[in-house]
């Protein structure tokens, strides 16, 4: 039996860099040892209202030091943990609440009355960090006080490795959300490698906190993997290209993680900037980042984007480019160390049967970064892992050099006239033209052919017309692929992990 606590993640931090700023969050900055007494004082709160080992803690918080805070409390406790989306009704957090069997929702005082609506609709108990507004009728137990009140846990619950450590619900994009199970060894695992491993980190690093908390991508990769090595996490509550580029340089930030749209937002805004920041180390992921705007940043910033792939149930970093192998645009890069990434054949439901170097297929995944199953959906998690492998619903390459290439999503593959399109391709292609700001490419019906190209553009202020970009995209693209429509938009509809939301374009798209 081995013992291990995603606690420890910040617990060793504070032991190893004790004096060290932790956290900017503002104008407040709080060291390594701060942040750890003051995870244990929550922690002995939570265990005041009533939370055990073995408990399931909700949190609605932004990106603000409380999130730190309570997630680390709460993993002390010996509590799994379930992040909720901001951006969620309360009648999807009740579901996420009721799914999970949360007994403590803890939201911050911004959120407080949507979280209440939730937790009321849930049957589940609710507690506030952050400072309550003056006069709130009702208002639940304030976590602060609660741990003011009691004495600090003294240290912090042992688990055993394979014990869930956090539960992240699925997007829903193919039904219900799905909680998957991730346990202290998957999260230990991911954020140890991706710090150590993938990236050129170092001590002096100052990271940008830009991704929502909540979201694997900003949770393993940007704070747990930032506490991982003892860097600096700046925390930015609310992203715009605008405010981030302003922090950026005023916090001398060296490492940015971010999706597709924050790079094209960070260009967008930087042709308005009075100064721009020197970023050493920037990571990509969430959704496939077009070549053209990684060759445009890397022309604006002077930095090389390393662009990585993975889902919530791989914890999230399956590959990434990275430095020991050397990057190659257009790829995910390399599986991380110690797991193992393959294409298999799509169309066999009931078995993995690996597909030779090159071939187009399923993206399959295997090791010590993979989660525990679904919660309570035994038969989804039998249909997702199969003979040890992860089924990844993505389709892609991999050379014999090891990069692995993703072409699309199995779901959004569009079949024109018999036709197999990939929605990425026409996105890369389109990306390119200088009126171009952002590209969405998703099918739709069509009575003769089966499905018809769509182009869901965002434009910029040149003027571009649908008539213009059909004509220029018909010299760069096949027949079969060029898009035969095009719809001028102003902005594309987005998730809380800023990922277009295709499904939202495919229901709203006048066809």
């Amino acid at each position: 039996m081995t013992m291990l606590s995603l606690a420890t993640v910040l617990a060793e931090g504070a032991r190893k860099y004790p004096d060290k700023v932790a956290v900017v969050d503002g104008a407040v900055r709080t060291t390594y040892r701060e942040l750890w007494k003051q995870s244990l004082e929550y922690a002995a709160g939570l265990r005041a209202l009533g939370v055990k080992a073995g408990d399931t803690v909700a949190m609605l918080i932004p990106n603000v030091t409380d999130f730190p805070r309570v997630y680390y409390a709460a993993l002390a406790v010996g509590a799994q943990v379930v992040p909720v989306h901001l951006l969620l009704t309360a009648e999807e957090m009740a579901y996420v609440l009721r799914d999970s069997g949360t007994d403590l929702l803890v939201a911050h005082s911004s959120q407080l009355q949507t979280a209440a609506t939730a937790a009321h609709k849930a049957g589940t108990k609710l507690a506030s960090v952050g400072p309550m507004p003056p006069g709130v009728p009702d208002a639940p137990p304030r976590l602060e006080d609660t741990a003011a009140s009691v004495e600090p846990l003294p240290t912090y619950v042992s688990r055993e490795a394979e014990d869930i450590a956090v539960i992240f619900y699925t997007s829903g994009t193919t039904g219900e959300p799905k909680g998957a199970l991730l346990t202290h060894l998957n999260l230990v695992m991911n954020a140890t490698v991706n710090t150590f491993d993938c990236n050129d980190v170092r001590p002096t690093d100052v990271v940008l906190g830009c991704l929502p908390l909540f979201h694997t991508f900003g949770q393993t990769v940007g704070m747990n993997g930032t506490f991982r090595f003892g860097g600096t996490l700046v925390l930015l509550a609310r992203f715009t290209g605008e405010a981030a580029i302003d922090l950026m340089v005023q916090e001398d930030v060296t490492v940015f993680h971010g999706v597709p749209t924050m790079y094209v937002a960070l260009l967008e805004a930087a042709s308005k900037a009075d100064k721009l920041p020197t970023p050493r180390l920037c990571v990509s992921g969430g959704a496939s980042l077009p070549v053209a705007v990684l060759e445009k940043f890397t022309e604006t910033f002077g930095a090389t984007i390393f662009e990585g792939y993975g889902l919530s149930e791989t914890s999230p970093t399956a590959t990434t480019n990275q430095p020991a192998f050397g990057t190659r645009p257009g790829t995910v890069g390399h599986a991380i160390w110690g797991m193992e990434v393959e294409v298999a054949r799509p169309e066999l439901d009931d078995r993995i049967e690996l597909l030779p170097t090159g071939a187009l297929g399923e993206i399959v995944i295997r090791g010590h970064s993979v989660f525990a199953g679904y919660l309570n959906r035994p038969e989804e998690t039998a249909q997702a892992v199969v003979d040890g492998w992860f089924r990844s619903g993505d389709l892609g390459t991999k050379d014999a050099d090891g990069f692995i290439t993703i072409v699309d999503r199995k779901k959004d593959l569009i079949i024109r006239g018999g036709f197999n399109v990939y929605p990425r391709e026409v996105e890369e292609a389109l990306a390119r033209h200088p009126g171009v700001v952002q590209v969405a490419v998703i099918g739709v019906p069509d009575a003769t052919l089966g499905e018809e190209i769509c182009a869901v553009i965002v434009p910029d202020q040149g003027g571009l017309t649908a008539e213009e970009l059909i004509e220029w995209s018909k010299e760069r693209l096949g027949k079969h692929k060029y898009p035969r429509k095009v719809r001028l938009v102003e902005s594309l509809p987005m998730g809380p992990s800023f990922k277009v939301l295709k499904r939202e374009l495919r229901r709203t798209i006048d066809q």
